[in-house]
């Protein structure tokens, strides 16, 4: 498998759970602003959207999209543990725990993120985004983990989008919740592995 990828963006989720997974794979850096690889060649070829994450099978299919990337992986690699089976109801709990951090919460980042977002327009998506973190924050109030005492590719997902905080300037220091579980993922050797990976850790 190849994941191509770009440091800190979205894609960490996917990487994490592959180091979770204990699956072999190759990281492809994607330089999002040229969207060159590291072959010179154009990523456009590889995804016509031009957006990380991609995950190309080793029959050559692709997939997109960190909630199907990040359950396909999980079920390679059922011992592991990182979702639960699929048919049983924790399993759409899960993918409804995906599906808000990819519309509540990531996408609810990206005006922050674009240059072309009015100034006046910023302080709306922050309130919002505060509220839906917030919700997440009361959530983890008695449990390590969004599906109780299991670490599960959700928690890699909210792990990712919520360190976005810092760089989109949205303060979350007021929620401990969130603190709380971050500090217990970066203790993970696979998001460590991750991050290390894609130099954002020393």
């Amino acid at each position: 498998m190849k994941l191509y990828y770009s440091p800190g963006a979205c894609s960490l989720a996917p990487h994490i759970a592959l180091h979770e997974a204990g699956l072999p794979f190759a990281a492809v850096l994607v330089n999002t602003k040229t969207h060159q690889l590291p072959d010179g060649s154009d990523y456009y070829g590889i995804n016509p959207l031009g957006y990380v994450p991609l995950l190309e099978l080793g029959d050559g299919t692709r997939l997109t999209e960190v909630p199907a990337l990040v359950q396909y992986i999980a079920d390679q690699a059922p011992a592991r543990q990182l979702a639960p089976a699929r048919g049983k109801l924790a399993r759409y709990q899960l993918q409804s725990w995906l599906n808000f951090i990819a519309t509540e919460l990531h996408k609810g980042f990206g005006p922050l993120f674009n240059p072309a977002t009015p100034a006046d327009y910023k302080p709306v998506v922050i309130e919002r985004l505060r509220s839906r973190l917030a919700w997440v924050d009361q959530q983890l109030a008695d449990k390590p983990h969004l599906m109780g005492e299991t670490f599960s590719v959700a928690d890699a997902y909210l792990f990712t989008v919520s360190g976005w905080g810092g760089y989109a300037k949205v303060d979350l220091s007021d929620l401990k919740n969130i603190a709380s579980f971050r500090q217990r993922m970066s203790a993970r050797p696979g998001v460590q592995a991750a991050l290390r990976a894609e130099g954002l850790l020393k």
